[in-house]
This record gives C-alpha cells, sequence and structure tokens, in this order.
C-alpha cells in the first residue's frame, strides 16, 4: 500500500489548555499516543510544528519514535503545512490534529482513497467536524499551493487557524467524507481544547490503548452515554467561537 504521510498538527503554545500536546495521557504524552496510533495502523507521520522556541522541545519525540519533524510558521498553519511537504517532497496527505487522540484510522485511509478520484481536497465528516474527532482533511500539494495563492497566504504571521474559511474558492473539487457506519447514536466530544476534554479523554485512555480501534470505541460510549456529561456542553462554545472566525 502507498504510504499514507499524516502532518501531525501541534504548537505548546495552546491558550485554553496550556501545553495539552504533552499532558500526561496515561503512561505516555498526548502526543507519543497519536504518534504511536498513526504507526500501529500503518500511516506515515510527521510532527509538524513551529519554529518557535516553546516547540524545540517537539524534537525529542522525533527522535524517540524515529519519525520526522518539520517546524516552520507559528501562526500560518496552511503554510506550514505547504512548506513541510516541498521539504519532504510529498504530493498529497492527511491532516491529523494531535488534539484528536482517539482518531479514526479507518476514516482516515478512506478519506485518502477519496482523494485519489480527481477530487482536490476532502473534509472530514459532519460527526467528525461537530467534535466527533475521527479524522481531518486529506488535500493535495497543488490544491494547498492555489488556496495560499488565491488568498495571499505567504505572510508568515497570517493566522490561519480555521482551515474551513479558505475553502470557498471557486473551480476546487471538494468533497466531504461520509460519516462512518459505525458512529455513536448520540455526537460526544472527542476533541482536546479544554479541562473537561482532557477529563473524558482520559476516561477512554483508562479503558482502551492507542491500538483501540473507533468502532470498538463507539460501541464502549453508546453504552455508556453518561461520560457525554462530562464535556459535550462545551461543544456549544466551541462551535460558537469557529462560526464567528469563518464569517469574519
Amino acid at each position: 500500500m502507498k504510504k499514507i504521510f499524516c502532518l501531525l498538527t501541534v504548537r505548546s503554545t495552546s491558550k485554553r489548555l496550556k501545553n495539552k500536546c504533552l499532558l500526561e495521557f496515561g503512561k505516555e504524552k498526548v502526543l507519543e499516543h497519536v504518534i504511536k496510533r498513526c504507526l500501529y495502523f500503518k500511516l506515515k507521520p510527521i510532527i509538524c510544528t513551529s519554529n518557535d522556541f516553546s516547540d524545540k522541545k517537539l524534537s525529542y519525540y522525533s527522535s524517540k519514535y524515529r519519525i520526522q519533524i518539520y517546524r516552520g510558521s507559528l501562526n500560518n498553519k496552511v503554510l506550514r503545512w505547504y512548506n513541510c511537504c516541498k521539504n519532504f517532497n510529498i504530493k498529497s496527505f492527511h491532516t491529523i490534529d494531535v488534539d484528536d487522540p482517539f482518531f479514526d484510522p479507518i476514516s482516515v485511509k478512506k478519506s485518502m482513497k477519496l482523494l485519489k478520484k480527481n477530487i482536490d481536497l476532502v473534509k472530514p465528516s459532519k460527526r467528525s467536524s461537530y467534535g466527533g474527532a475521527s479524522e481531518g482533511y486529506s488535500i493535495k500539494v497543488k490544491t494547498l499551493k492555489k488556496i495560499i495563492d488565491n488568498y495571499f497566504l505567504n505572510d508568515e504571521n497570517k493566522d490561519t487557524e480555521i482551515f474551513e474559511k479558505y475553502l470557498k474558492m471557486k473551480n476546487l473539487k471538494i468533497l466531504r467524507l461520509p460519516n462512518s457506519s459505525y458512529e455513536t447514536k448520540k455526537i460526544f466530544r472527542l476533541t482536546l481544547d479544554y479541562i473537561e476534554d482532557y477529563n473524558f479523554l482520559n476516561k477512554l485512555k483508562l479503558k482502551f490503548s492507542f491500538r483501540a480501534s473507533r468502532r470498538l470505541i463507539n460501541r464502549f460510549l453508546n453504552d455508556n452515554f453518561s461520560l457525554r456529561k462530562i464535556n459535550f456542553f462545551r461543544n456549544k462554545e466551541w462551535k460558537k467561537k469557529q462560526k464567528i472566525i469563518i464569517n469574519s
């Protein structure tokens, strides 16, 4: 099978939950869990972080797990992705936020498979975008270059945190990944932004290792619906902020 490059988008300078990528997560850090999950499911992770001094320590995990690392713009995530791909001669890739420790490898592979069908970009499923955190974007590098040129994103200081707002340009063939057949009955919030998210995800970590499939995790969540109360109320606040930024 052709290598699937996954750019692990990560910075240490998180605002709501400080240094969240290096929080304790069972016997490892959150970042380590994501790296090990990628490797176990035959994905090729590259740590895609900033050249800010605060992110220098992430190089340790690159060496520890013998994976590549790229350090670029602190604020301009889109330009960082592009320069990372140029540096390693990558033609297409999938984005995985380290905020999403229980991402779904099956969904990632399905998304990348769709990208081959004369498509420029594949967006995350609706469930994932609403907090399910099962996958990111599958992108062709030539498409990313078109987006950078169209929106004048060559400035390293430009804040491009919300990638969705740059997908309105014409003549892009974009698909949204369908929800998986084994989704939970109700949407759970499996992304890491607030302390309540950390508490919730740690409950899952006590039960599941980096090897666990999302099918198995979803089955557990369906049977333990009360866990949703820990952090799902944060989803409303999170979506409101995202909407403001996209519309601005």
